[in-house]
């Protein structure tokens, strides 16, 4: 068991909103410390906009000093350009993590939504659902982007090893595993 608290910083790039989340695990417990989006105005030129993402996620480092790093890997898309404005944000933030001396590791949508739900077409409701469970959550941000990145985070630490936290109800298998453990959550009964 480890003896130190671990800081995950989980970030969900995007070049209009980018979420990001840092947790905190002590003792296999997993304590949500910040989750919010930075909402970027469409008007502000792409490379103000690149720049802006680096100096929040620079902010971050200073100011929660993760341990570990975890983004969204870019998705193939129909959109070239969004694509690339995507990729560019992802860049940045990486490059943020690296110039702090963070390891940085990438996930695709699909394995964080796997490592979360048990599901890898999971929407994103669902992930939010297991994830308010997981961590006790009430309230919802204002934007899923945010949600996202707490999944990436928490997806990392899984990834890690970390499963102490799910160890004490038995691992769940997927969402209907869920519903079949939990039948006072669904909404009728």
């Amino acid at each position: 068991m480890q003896k130190s608290a671990k800081i995950i910083l989980g970030i969900d790039p995007g070049t209009l909103l980018m979420g990001y989340s840092v947790i905190r695990v002590y003792q296999g417990k997993i304590t949500l410390q910040e989750m919010q989006a930075l909402k970027l105005s469409g008007k502000k030129d792409n490379h103000e906009r690149l720049h802006l993402i680096h100096h929040k996620v620079t902010e971050l480092i200073h100011l929660h000093k993760p341990h570990e790093f975890a983004i969204e890997a870019p998705f193939f898309g129909k959109n070239v350009q969004s694509m690339l404005k995507l990729g560019r944000a992802q860049g940045v933030a990486i490059a943020a993590a690296m110039a702090a001396g963070i390891p940085v590791t990438e996930y695709s949508p699909r394995k964080v939504k796997q490592s979360v739900t048990g599901n890898g077409n999971a929407d994103k409701e669902q992930v939010w659902k297991m994830l308010q469970q997981l961590l006790n959550i009430a309230e919802a941000p204002k934007y899923f982007d945010a949600t996202d990145a707490l999944a990436i985070a928490v997806c990392h630490h899984f990834q890690l090893g970390g499963t102490a936290a799910l160890k004490k109800n038995k691992p769940l298998n997927g969402w209907s595993d869920f519903l079949k453990k939990n039948p006072h959550r669904v909404k009728g009964h």
